[in-house]
């Protein structure tokens, strides 16, 4: 889940947020301004029960966020990295490049995010009683009282034993420490989380057609939820268990076709591998042969016609810096997540600085049909032809 708002780094970890986000903004808002809040505390003018509505939905999303901070604090506490944090429609995602090195790693990071809204729930309830002892506004005690209610109620659901859920995760950790092999415990928690989703989905459904209650839509598009993410795991789980070991050298496509910082582009698409080949990025090398960076096909389209016969590679092309670098010998699960979250989809493969391959999804792909074989594939170099990619 991509960020569309970043809210900048939170105790190291970057935090975003979604536009979808927007939705349960509005659902909680209005759900508390228009029926709740009027219907327990009649007699507020319609400014004060949309305000406190408001501040209310804003602290909640609060409330997620710390949620998924926790996870992110005991990930990086047990070796894993975080990518960062994105609050949207159905919560929160802490996005972790890699896994738990063992299942009391798996239990840390996976626990702490219900036991959070378990205490942020338990503080709110105090607040809430303290407040009515002090005979504070009653719309504002019920204001809290939500509020520590939907945290214990946050808790509870993020504890029940199916992945992606928290409580999948625990329950993937018990079964890698009762079986000692993390596929099949993945897969027992992708299982059960499946299951839980469609019975969400049917109920929620059943709910609509025969209760005539249409809040139990959103229960069929949690459930849906859980089901597409809880597969989605599973095949990561199964790309996890082929790929283990695998050195980049044995994926990625050797001695892939370059061209020169130099050059310009009208030279570059006049003779160059934009015609007689089929791809739609080249490593850039520099004059004494090092790598400078990575031109793609559309960075080279927004330049104008008419510039280009005066505009070089060097001055459109991706830095270095800015693109995903990886060894021969580092594991391609290792480079996978940064893979993933590049723009470009490719990595540059160097070996002491020098240009020996490219790393694509695609090769990655491509290798998981080859699990057995003793040698990765080799990647020929295309043979001209023509058209682009």
């Amino acid at each position: 889940m991509d960020e569309t708002l970043s809210l900048g780094r939170i105790a190291g970890v970057r935090v975003g947020l979604h536009w979808s986000v927007l939705v349960i903004v509005v659902l909680i808002t209005t759900a508390l301004a228009h029926g709740r809040f009027p219907a327990a505390h009649p007699g507020h003018s319609p400014v004060a029960y949309w305000g406190l509505a408001v501040l209310t939905a804003v602290v909640f999303l609060g409330s997620l966020l710390a949620h998924e901070l926790a996870h992110a604090v005991v990930a990086r506490r047990n070796g894993v990295e975080v990518a960062g944090i994105t609050l949207w429609m159905l919560g929160g995602a802490a996005r972790l490049r890699g896994e738990a090195s063992s299942p009391a790693a798996e239990l840390r990071i996976a626990g702490v995010g219900p036991l959070t809204s378990l205490l942020a729930g338990g503080v709110l309830a105090g607040a809430a009683v303290g407040l009515d002892a002090l005979h504070a506004s009653g719309l504002v005690v019920e204001a809290v009282a939500w509020l520590a209610a939907i945290n214990v109620l946050l808790a509870v659901f993020n504890a029940l034993p199916a992945a992606p859920l928290d409580g999948g995760r625990l329950l993937r950790a018990y079964l890698w420490h009762r079986t000692g092999d993390r596929l099949r415990a993945t897969r027992g928690a992708t299982a059960a989380g499946r299951a839980l989703g469609w019975f969400m989905v049917l109920t929620g459904f059943a709910d609509v057609l025969f209760g005539g209650h249409l809040s139990g839509l959103w229960a069929a598009l949690i459930g849906w939820f859980l089901v597409a993410a809880a597969t989605a795991e599973s095949r990561q789980a199964q790309m996890r268990g082929v790929l283990e070991g695998v050195p980049v050298r044995r994926v990625m496509t050797p001695d892939p076709v370059s061209v020169p910082a130099t050059a310009t582009l009208s030279d570059l698409l006049a003779e160059g591998p934009f015609g007689p080949y089929r791809h739609s990025a080249f490593p850039v090398l520099a004059v004494d042969g090092s790598v400078a960076g990575l031109l793609t096909m559309r960075r080279v389209q927004s330049v104008p016609p008419r510039a280009r016969d005066h505009t070089t590679v060097r001055e459109v092309m991706r830095p270095l810096p800015d693109v995903v670098t990886a060894t021969p010998d580092e594991p391609v699960l290792d480079v996978l997540p940064r893979l993933q979250e590049s723009p470009v989809r490719r990595a540059l493969v160097l070996d002491r600085g020098r240009l020996a391959g490219i790393l694509t999804l695609a090769d990655i792909t491509r290798a998981l049909t080859w699990p057995s074989a003793p040698e990765g594939p080799r990647h020929e170099r295309p043979q001209p032809s023509k058209g682009h990619s």
